[in-house]
């Protein structure tokens, strides 16, 4: 079956890593993200109400590229993965980076539907 794959695959946890602006340390992945807010998924639950400043790097072609804002965590539950818990975070002030961000995210994900000529 992977002789006929043409599109490959990205894992996307590996490149959406959710670090402390302050300490650089994992805090965990993105799991969805929207433009006023995202969801985290971490090992550790996190604190409801807490207000959280953090930091993503995402990959360029000649250097990394850091985001950094502060969110507030709006819910935590345990995920479905034991281990795991899922956070709901508001931004209330995101950069144009992360915007920019969410665009380029929801681009990739889309289908876009082949030009045809009439």
């Amino acid at each position: 079956m992977n002789a006929n794959r043409h599109i490959e695959r990205h894992q996307l946890p590996y490149y959406l890593n959710v670090f402390n602006a302050f300490t650089d340390k994992p805090i965990g992945y993105l799991g969805n993200v929207s433009l006023d807010g995202l969801m985290l998924i971490s090992q550790l639950p996190v604190l409801v109400g807490g207000c959280f400043d953090m930091r993503l790097k995402i990959p360029g072609t000649e250097a990394v590229r850091y985001i950094d804002f502060s969110a507030t965590c709006l819910w935590c539950r345990e995920d479905v993965t034991p281990g795991s818990f899922d956070s709901g975070f508001s931004l209330l002030a995101p950069p144009l980076d992360y915007l920019e961000m969410v665009e380029a995210l929801r681009h990739y994900f889309s289908f876009h539907p082949l030009a045809t000529s009439a």
